[in-house]
C-alpha cells in the first residue's frame, strides 16, 4: 500500500462517516426555510445532535490523521477526544467506553488509530482499554463483547497478508500497517480479550 491509496482509504472513509449527519442537517435546514414550525422542536435535536456528532467525529479525524496537531500534547484533551468520538458510535443502550492510560505522546496518534480499529468491530457496545507497555502500545476489548467476526478476520488477513484492500472501513488499520509495517502489528485472542498489539520501537 503506498501513501496515494492510503490517502484514498481514509479520504472516503472520513466521508462516509460524516455524510450522514451532514444530511440531516441540510434536511433540518431545508424545513426550516419552508418555515414549518410544527417540527420546530425535532429540528432543534436533528440540529443540536448532528453537529455535535459532526465536530466530535472531525475532532477526532483531525488529531488521528491530520498534521502537526499541538493538541496531542494534551493528554486530557486527547483522551476526551476519543471519549467523545465513541460517544458518536454507541448509544445509550450499548455505550462503547474507554480507559486510556497515559501514554507518550509520540505514539498517541497511533493509540487513536488503534482504539478506531476496535471500535470498528464492537457490535453493541463494551470497554475498549489502552495502554502502553515500554515501546508496545496494547488496545483490548473483551472478548464476550458481541464483536464483527467477519471484519474481525478481515483485519487478520490483511495483517499477514499486506495488500490494498477495496474496503474504506478498513482504513484505520490500514494506516498503522503503512506508518508501522505489519510484522509489528499483530491481533491476539484468547477467551478473556482481543488485543491489538502494536510494537513502536
Amino acid at each position: 500500500m503506498n501513501n496515494n491509496q492510503i490517502g484514498e482509504l481514509v479520504c472516503t472513509r472520513i466521508s462516509h462517516d460524516i455524510i450522514g449527519n451532514i444530511g440531516a442537517v441540510a434536511n433540518a435546514v431545508e424545513l426550516l426555510e419552508d418555515g414549518d414550525l410544527d417540527f420546530l422542536d425535532d429540528i432543534k435535536s436533528v440540529l443540536k445532535n448532528s453537529s455535535q456528532t459532526l465536530a466530535s467525529r472531525m475532532k477526532f479525524f483531525r488529531m488521528a490523521f491530520g498534521l502537526n496537531n499541538a493538541n496531542l500534547d494534551d493528554f486530557d484533551l486527547v483522551k476526551k477526544t476519543a471519549v467523545d468520538y465513541l460517544k458518536t458510535i454507541g448509544n445509550k443502550d450499548f455505550p462503547i467506553t474507554l480507559q486510556l492510560e497515559q501514554i507518550v505522546v509520540d505514539n498517541r496518534r497511533l493509540a487513536l488509530v488503534m482504539i478506531m480499529v476496535l471500535a470498528d468491530i464492537l457490535i453493541r457496545g463494551g470497554n475498549i482499554s489502552v495502554y502502553q507497555e515500554n515501546n508496545t502500545l496494547v488496545a483490548e476489548v473483551d472478548a464476550n463483547a458481541k464483536i464483527a467476526v467477519d471484519k474481525l478476520d478481515k483485519m487478520e488477513k490483511i495483517i499477514f497478508s499486506p495488500s490494498y484492500p477495496n474496503d474504506p472501513s478498513l482504513a484505520p488499520l490500514c494506516v498503522l500497517i503503512n506508518a508501522l509495517s505489519p510484522t509489528n502489528i499483530k491481533i491476539y485472542k484468547n477467551e478473556q480479550k482481543i488485543k491489538l498489539i502494536v510494537i513502536v520501537g
